[in-house]
């Protein structure tokens, strides 16, 4: 069968607008459900393998946010012994870090709605993009913490061991790492770069920050899960910035059907900051 294929620049507008305004077949939305399971799915895929792509540059910061893990890892115990256990600030703390977390949980499925009301297209991008994000997120989370078991501050010694009694009481604690870091700093991330302003960055960060110190002062973690769960929220969320928004991309390729037969669309983002 012989196949033409068909190469159209459909994007250089000469008013410099972002041309892919059209909804893409393969675009996430109530509407159009299944490409938000394969864009998760995707994600998990190059998340879980992003470790074979590491290269030399990575190590800028792979390497010292190891050291601090093992440090914080040792310490964990002395840090929580002087912290020491204060009943009303841990419920404080606890109901802080969930409500914000709840929120920012929230935030994408409303944004979408007030999106579509408005008929603000970016709105409703970026609040399926924080979900994508959030969601990738708790589903890593639910497997790290059971492959790596650990007890939380007030289980056990209160020491924080990695599986203390092997497979026979296993799961025995899901501690590392902090599910409610995962989920604002991939919030954060995506929210960040969508709106890329100051003060949208100085909000969604200091939300993060202040839920992940919440989450060792109500001692629900030690201060490695938060380490943990941040970093690996802030790399989750970057991932799927990167990988999704039309922010972040600059040319894109996709299929179209033409009277020729099948074509290669070719989108160019001039608008991207």
């Amino acid at each position: 069968m012989y196949l033409r294929l068909n190469l159209f620049l459909l994007c250089l507008c000469c008013t410099f607008q972002l041309c892919a305004q059209n909804t893409p077949s393969d675009e996430c939305g109530v509407h159009s459900i299944k490409p938000c399971f394969v864009h998760v799915a995707q994600d998990q895929v190059g998340i879980v393998t992003s470790p074979l792509r590491v290269t030399a540059k990575d190590f800028l910061w792979i390497a010292p946010f190891g050291v601090a893990t093992g440090f914080l890892i040792d310490y964990d115990a002395h840090i929580m012994r002087d912290l020491g256990s204060n009943p009303s600030r841990e419920d404080k703390f606890k109901k802080f870090s969930d409500y914000v977390t709840y929120g920012a949980s929230a935030a994408p499925v409303i944004g979408y709605f007030v999106g579509a009301a408005k008929k603000d297209d970016y709105l409703q991008e970026s609040s399926v993009l924080a979900g994508e994000a959030t969601l990738d997120a708790i589903i890593l989370n639910e497997g790290l913490k059971y492959a790596i078991d650990r007890q939380r501050p007030y289980q056990g010694d209160g020491t924080g061991r990695f599986w203390p009694h092997g497979l026979s009481t296993w799961p025995d604690g899901q501690s590392m790492p902090s599910n409610h870091c995962m989920i604002m700093w991939s919030f954060a991330r995506v929210i960040a770069g969508q709106y890329n302003t100051p003060a949208t960055k100085i909000t969604v960060y200091s939300l993060a920050t202040a839920v992940t110190v919440s989450r060792v002062l109500a001692r629900e973690h030690f201060p490695s899960d938060v380490l943990v769960g941040s970093t690996f929220g802030y790399l989750i969320g970057d991932y799927v910035f990167r990988h999704r928004s039309r922010q972040a991309i600059l040319f894109s390729l996709s299929t179209v059907n033409t009277f020729n037969g099948k074509g290669v669309q070719l989108d160019i983002n001039l608008n991207r900051h």
